[in-house]
């Protein structure tokens, strides 16, 4: 165990977590950011940032999240690529576990965010790889000149669908509800581009496949009615994009921080009930789950874990 005691420790690197890695080093506070993969979260997988206050023509999640990495890293934020095991948050001095390390400090800011939700029905996590995605950059291409379903109705599945026309001969939105729940104006993209269609009042029952995936089972929502979707002969498959929603990364603070629904407990000063612990972004208890309120977050919990150090 290393004697060094850090100010902050920030677990996750997200855009909250970045940009309270920023706050915090230009606090002069001696932070340590870890992240058990890479930098940036959910929004490295996102293509365009319309919806990013400042942000340039054609920018990107990536092109975004390497600006933040290089900004937190030039005022002395370290890094490590550790997955943390286990938390000690009681008392003045925390402690995180990993498992190559062990760290201390005297506050700790939780911005583990969310993963995807997956459907949850037969075959979805056989075929995830063969034909079922949860990430549109990723795996978009992929499916060129194919049919693609995507699975939701919110902003990530609408922009997402959007996205996909590039690639997919035809882009079928499969949404539980007769309307979309997206922005007025992802709407108005979706509804009126020529290469969107939509099931509506459906779910997916069912995914099947061999090697990819062949066909999907989806049920009326209002008649129970179920039908077989089969992959173009010549084709031989569809690409499925799933996007129902987060679920969020708070297992390692069970029974310690204050939740709802898996969703972390705070006040407007990113505060829980544990004190020197702060949380910010998707991992919140909040309303809006976007990038900017995620940063916001991020800088919030840095100025308020300095507060606390200093005792103001």
């Amino acid at each position: 165990m290393s004697e060094k005691i850090y100010d902050v420790i920030i677990i996750g690197g997200g855009p909250a977590g970045l940009a309270a890695a920023l706050y915090s080093g230009r606090a002069r506070m001696d932070t340590l950011l870890i992240e058990k993969l890479t930098e940036g979260g959910q929004i490295v997988t996102t293509d365009e940032l319309e919806n990013y206050p400042g942000s340039i023509e054609h920018d990107t999640g990536p092109k975004l999240v390497e600006r933040m990495v290089a900004q937190a890293a030039k005022f002395g934020t370290v890094t490590v690529k550790e997955k943390v095991t286990e938390v000690s948050l009681e008392g003045d001095i925390k402690v995180v576990t990993t498992a190559n390390n062990v760290y201390k400090s005297k506050t700790i800011i939780i911005a583990t965010g969310a993963n995807p939700r997956p459907i949850g029905c037969p075959g979805e996590k056989r075929l995830t790889g063969l034909g079922v995605s949860y990430c549109a950059t990723c795996d978009g291409a992929f499916f060129e000149d194919l049919d693609i379903y995507v699975v939701g109705g919110g902003d990530s599945a609408v922009e997402e669908a959007l996205f996909l026309t590039r690639f997919g001969r035809k882009v079928t939105i499969i949404h539980r509800r007769d309307e979309l729940r997206a922005a007025k104006y992802l709407q108005e993209k979706a509804l009126n581009h020529e290469k969107i269609e939509f099931i509506w009042n459906a779910t997916v029952a069912e995914i099947k496949g061999g090697d990819m995936v062949e066909s999907m089972i989806i049920e009326d929502t209002q008649t129970g009615e179920k039908r077989e979707i089969v992959a173009n002969e010549e084709d031989g498959t569809f690409g499925i994009f799933v996007f129902v929603g987060l679920v969020p990364n708070s297992d390692l603070f069970a029974g310690v921080i204050d939740m709802e629904g898996g969703y972390i407990v705070t006040n407007d000063n990113m505060e829980t009930n544990v004190k020197g612990v702060f949380a910010a972004g998707d991992i919140r208890v909040k309303t809006l789950r976007q990038v900017v309120t995620a940063a916001a977050d991020g800088a919030i919990a840095a100025i308020m874990a300095d507060r606390y150090i200093s005792g103001h």
